[in-house]
């Protein structure tokens, strides 16, 4: 698979590269990298001075599954593949302008925007005691939203200081799935708060259907969204 429509316009890290074609012994060794958080493994993030930075900075994860195939933690963490880091505005629009757009990808395939230090999955510790709140979105209309979505994120509209932690976009067969994590599942307020954000900057009529999920609940199931 090929993240890039030009795979020469981006070019952070080889960390940062996705390959259409990797060996075994690559992907061993990105496991061992997965298992490691990016303050561990990669260096910080050179701002210019004329720059506009950012409050915090980003990272963008990618990952396919197979459709129908039994999801394991481990293979989850194997998955995930570093495509790029920004932590100014300059900067994220020079990864984002050379994307495929999420109606482009291909079915059972996701992006996913975390800050810097957080790990788009359950077990890490910023999001173990979180939970994510869950739009489904009918086909033709996933571009638009996560568009509208991470631009009102990167620009801190939601208002809940560091709670929000990332999102995800997930293609599916029959629908298309936004979903945003926060750190604490339990401040009533705060969820409220991202729900309130959420339906204005994707537009949802009042009659849309969200859903909050807790990690411990996504925990017990096998499969992930």
């Amino acid at each position: 698979y090929l993240l890039f429509q030009e795979t020469h316009a981006v070019n952070y890290s080889s960390t940062c590269r996705l390959k259409a074609n990797e060996d075994n012994a690559d992907d061993e060794t990105q496991s061992k990298d997965n298992k490691k958080t990016e303050k561990d493994s990669l260096p910080s993030i050179e701002i210019n001075p004329n720059e506009h930075k950012l409050q915090y900075a980003y990272a963008l994860w990618y990952s396919r599954r197979n459709p129908g195939k039994q999801s394991s933690i481990q293979s989850y963490d194997q998955n995930l593949k570093l495509v790029g880091r920004f932590a100014s505005v300059e900067q994220f629009w020079s990864l984002y302008s050379h994307l495929v757009r999420p109606s482009e990808l291909t079915t059972s395939t996701d992006f996913h925007l975390f800050k810097v230090g957080i790990k788009p999955m359950w077990e890490d510790e910023a999001n173990q005691k979180g939970g994510k709140w869950i739009v489904r979105l009918r086909k033709g209309l996933v571009s638009r939203c996560w568009e509208n979505l991470i631009l009102a994120m990167l620009g801190e509209q939601f208002m809940v200081g560091e709670e929000i932690c990332g999102a995800v976009v997930s293609i599916r067969f029959q629908e298309d799935i936004i979903c945003v994590w926060n750190k604490t599942a339990s401040d009533y307020a705060t969820t409220s708060r991202i729900r309130d954000t959420l339906r204005r900057v994707l537009h949802l009529p009042a009659s849309a259907s969200m859903e909050y999920k807790t990690h411990n609940e996504s925990l017990k199931n096998v499969h992930r969204l």
